[in-house]
């Protein structure tokens, strides 16, 4: 009798993976033996488990290994992005107990469904096959639809929750012809190989099959992204979502979108970068100014950060449309720095909201900086970083992103940058007006933070300030993954 020979698969670049899977499952099972009461523990268990991944992740850095027939690789720049999307899960399950517990809606369910986006982001910026990236594409998008939606008892949570799914599943469905006709063109769906066949090319710019699933999957991306013009669900999915799944889906998400964005460009298609480098100058520029200049009439401050973290995935673009070194790098640097402040400013959010939603317009914040003077420091600190004034990181993101684009030839495109972000300024502005200079209508006795939400802002403090005094350490790390990619 023939014996059947089973390869032996390496599957160290996907431990991280493995891990946080299993656990997810554990917390299942969990929650089906100890049904009601809080789910504390369950949080407090998810953290440990987000450390330990982050651990593991970490201990990969510096190694290349390939696995599963050159589908997934262990890399830096693998590495790196995995870090942020720990980074954004740690921070939103800290975050996310007490106001959960506050709206009536702590299911066990929660925590096992961030985790499991996790590992779908992970597996996007691990993916070096276009089948890959797709199966992490679509386990984090099926959690992060039930995520948006995860307060039933809320009509607005509910909308946010569908309109979500159906035009993510517009999107997948552009993404997917897009990767379909890739394969067409080339016979492979091995990002690597993609190259060394376009590469071959006599002049790839006129194969209309390859160019047009390229410009497919550009579009599906964008989605993914909320890059302008298809950007309309963010605002919507944002307001009605809970605010911790907002916070998240403002960070992870946006990071494993550009992972993916990097990895399928700059190596299956850098022959075509000319071609894809003009498509992103515009999309950026578009991206910036609708996203700033839509932020200047919103009122609910949920709003008011969609839009800007539509404009933030515009000065991203920016830096992918320079396509170089620095550029690239700017965009893993910022976009771990975003990861911080962005959720530090939820957090705060949180903590000034009431049950129901209430108390978020930018006007609620009236009087903050005089009844809650640390929390008043915090989210200023948080929306400096995001309006881009120095010393915070956004700063020196943005410095990395318009540099990049200055040495690629873009100067216009940096100008409009610069301009955008000085225009953002004005937003940003109206919410400490508000906290410093407008007289209290509340009297925030209320506001109670907890010991996770203390170590939540601790830490997205600490990522917002020192990488902006001492950028060198990160922006090291940074280049070495674009280096070694």
């Amino acid at each position: 009798m023939d014996m059947i020979l089973i390869p032996a698969v390496n599957m160290t670049p996907i431990l991280p993976e493995i891990f946080l899977s299993v656990l997810a499952m554990a917390l299942l099972l969990i929650n089906v033996f100890r049904p009601g009461g809080q789910k504390s523990y369950l949080a407090y268990i998810s953290f440990i488990g987000i450390v330990a991944a982050a651990v593991l992740v970490g201990a990969g850095w510096g190694g290349h290994i390939e696995s599963f027939s050159g589908s997934v690789v262990l890399d830096n720049f693998a590495t790196f992005f995995k870090m942020i999307f720990l980074v954004a899960a740690g921070l939103t399950v800290l975050i996310a107990d007490d106001y959960m517990e506050r709206e009536g809606c702590n299911h066990g369910e929660l925590y096992p469904l961030i985790l499991f986006a996790v590992v779908g982001m992970m597996l996007m910026a691990s993916g070096t096959d276009l089948m890959t990236i797709f199966l992490g594409l679509e386990v984090m998008s099926v959690s992060l639809y039930v995520l948006a939606g995860f307060n039933r008892a809320n009509k607005k949570s509910n909308e946010a929750g569908l309109k979500y799914f159906l035009l993510g599943a517009f999107s997948t469905g552009f993404m997917l012809y897009g990767m379909a006709l890739i394969y067409g063109a080339t016979g492979t769906t091995r990002l690597y190989k993609i190259a060394t066949i376009v590469g071959q090319m006599t002049l790839p710019s006129a194969n209309i099959m390859l160019v047009a699933g390229m410009l497919l999957m550009m579009t599906g991306f964008a989605f993914k992204i909320a890059a302008a013009p298809f950007h309309m669900w963010t605002p919507d999915v944002y307001e009605g979502a809970p605010t911790p799944m907002t916070a998240f889906m403002s960070a992870g998400p946006k990071a494993a979108g550009f992972a993916a964005l990097l990895r399928i460009f700059l190596v299956a298609l850098p022959t075509l970068q000319v071609e894809w480098s003009q498509v992103l100058w515009v999309l950026a520029a578009l991206t910036m100014t609708i996203g700033n200049i839509t932020a200047l009439r919103q009122d609910n401050i949920k709003r008011v950060l969609a839009y800007s973290s539509i404009a933030h995935a515009g000065y991203a673009l920016v830096g992918f449309a320079a396509g170089n070194g620095t550029g690239t790098a700017g965009i893993l640097f910022y976009m771990l720095s975003y990861a911080f402040m962005n959720i530090g400013a939820f957090a705060i959010i949180i903590l000034v909201g009431k049950k129901g939603e209430t108390n978020g317009n930018v006007s609620d914040f009236a009087g903050l900086g005089f009844k809650k003077p640390i929390l008043a420091l915090a989210m200023t600190l948080f929306l400096f970083s995001l309006a881009g004034v120095p010393p915070a990181a956004g700063f020196i993101g943005k410095f990395y992103l318009f540099s990049g684009a200055i040495q690629k030839g873009y100067i216009w495109l940096a100008v409009i940058g610069v301009l955008n972000s000085a225009a953002s300024v004005y937003y940003y502005l109206r919410i400490m007006v508000y906290m410093y200079f407008k007289e209290s209508t509340e009297e925030f006795e209320w506001v109670k933070v907890s010991v996770p939400v203390a170590l939540a802002l601790i830490i997205a403090v600490a990522g917002t300030l020192i990488p902006g005094v001492v950028p060198s350490y990160i922006l090291q790390y940074a280049q070495m993954a674009v280096k070694l990619m």
